[in-house]
């Protein structure tokens, strides 16, 4: 039987209701509310975000490629209710918002959402077109098997990226999506001061080289360098081409481990740090299931 779930929303469906969004809209004290976030990784590029205020953000929540031929994913995305929902771009490993359990849903925003302590800026750019640096030249793969346009500026809807960037306990926090690694000026004129940078680092260097990271890394100048879009034996099929982020991560000066896969980070830590790379590794902030039998596994 076909999985519901893609068909289409289900909200209809959902026995939760947005009363948290009530509480929080009827607040007026969201000014200087608090230093700390907590930052969650669910593996893949999904991470939830939650202000001090206590507004939760789900960002690019996966899903198994929706042709069935092979999974990226030995199981489905965890049951998670969340506040909002943002989506970077329209492929499969980003673009679950339809399995969350959100009061609003953010899907590849451009322009600007304002909540309690919280604001969501989305910044149009175009995702990665560009795979030469990978074993799996799976941007080329896709150009001469299907009749995908992949190249801006006539490229299909699924190379579109959204560089999502959150503010919250005066910090900044951006999540790169996707996205290219050398978007036009007036882009990184918009990013300005990162404080947390959210950044697709595999050891397969599947979105970004090993180049291209480092250059984007000094031009954003952040606090904090998180990985996401690796591979994760428990979570993520070999199919998937994905590698740990191991060896990179390990060759940054005093890059830190997390012991979970929730961290509070405090406005005066991150503040204190440059460039510094936090890697989850292979912590996620749900408990794993036990596996399915994956295609492609």
């Amino acid at each position: 039987m076909k999985d519901r779930r893609d068909e289409g929303s289900w909200a209809w469906r959902q026995a939760e209701n947005h009363n948290h969004m009530i509480e929080l809209q009827g607040r007026s004290d969201v000014s200087g509310n608090g230093s700390s976030i907590e930052l969650a990784y669910f593996g893949g590029s999904a991470f939830r975000i939650t202000s001090p205020a206590g507004l939760s953000i789900m960002i690019d929540p996966w899903r198994n490629p929706p042709w069935g031929t092979w999974d990226w994913y030995l199981y489905d995305f965890p049951r998670v209710n969340v506040d909002v929902g943002v989506s970077t771009h329209a492929h499969f490993d980003h673009d679950a918002l339809h399995l969350l359990s959100a009061h609003t849903l953010l899907e590849r925003l451009i322009g600007t959402y304002e909540f309690n302590d919280v604001r969501i800026t989305g910044i149009a750019d175009k995702h990665v077109s560009d795979s030469t640096h990978n074993v799996y030249d799976w941007a080329g793969m896709t150009q001469r098997l299907t009749n995908m346009e992949t190249k801006p500026p006539d490229n299909w809807r699924s190379f579109d990226n959204c560089l999502i960037l959150v503010e919250t306990a005066g910090m900044r926090i951006l999540h790169w999506g996707d996205n290219r690694p050398n978007p036009p000026e007036s882009v990184w004129e918009r990013l300005g001061t990162i404080d947390i940078a959210l950044l697709p680092i595999d050891g397969s260097f599947h979105v970004l080289s090993a180049t291209q990271i480092d250059t984007i890394v000094a031009r954003l100048d952040a606090k904090l360098v998180v990985p996401h879009h690796y591979y994760i034996w428990d979570v993520t099929t070999r199919g998937s081409t994905l590698l740990p982020p191991n060896s990179w991560v390990d060759a940054r000066p005093d890059a830190m481990w997390a012991s979970s896969g929730a961290i509070e980070l405090e406005r005066q830590f991150v503040q204190g740090q440059r460039n510094r790379v936090l890697c989850f590794g292979e912590h996620v902030a749900f408990e794993k299931p036990q596996p399915k039998l994956a295609v492609g596994a």
